[in-house]
């Protein structure tokens, strides 16, 4: 693989994965044949930013993790309104950090 072209997705993407996850994405990127690169530039990552946005505003209904696919979270959330409102407030300091960490799921599917 083009090492611009891997460069190119490191930059556009690389705010969806944590730091130290990149390099190691970026070398599997550059090993990666041409048939699986058209699939990971087709991949869609969920937003960090988009995540703690939802869980300041809906992280008590579990919304927050319905969106980055934590279904049994989610309806655990749901069903005792965040915790009882401790749960809502430390998925706050988390959600980004779970939305990258299902992200780099994500992409070691393909790679």
């Amino acid at each position: 693989m083009e090492a611009q072209k891997v460069d190119m997705f490191i930059m556009s993407n690389g705010k969806f994965f944590e730091s130290h996850h990149v390099t190691q994405i970026r070398e599997r990127l550059l090993d990666l044949d041409d048939s699986k690169w058209s699939i990971v530039q087709t991949m869609q990552f969920k937003d960090p930013t988009v995540s703690i946005i939802v869980s300041l505003l809906g992280g008590s209904f579990g919304i927050d993790r319905f969106l980055i696919g934590d279904t049994g979270m989610g309806i655990g959330k749901l069903l005792t309104c965040g915790g009882l409102g401790i749960w809502t407030i430390i998925d706050w300091f988390m959600i980004m950090g779970a939305t990258r960490e299902k992200n780099i799921q994500k992409i070691q599917q393909i790679l």
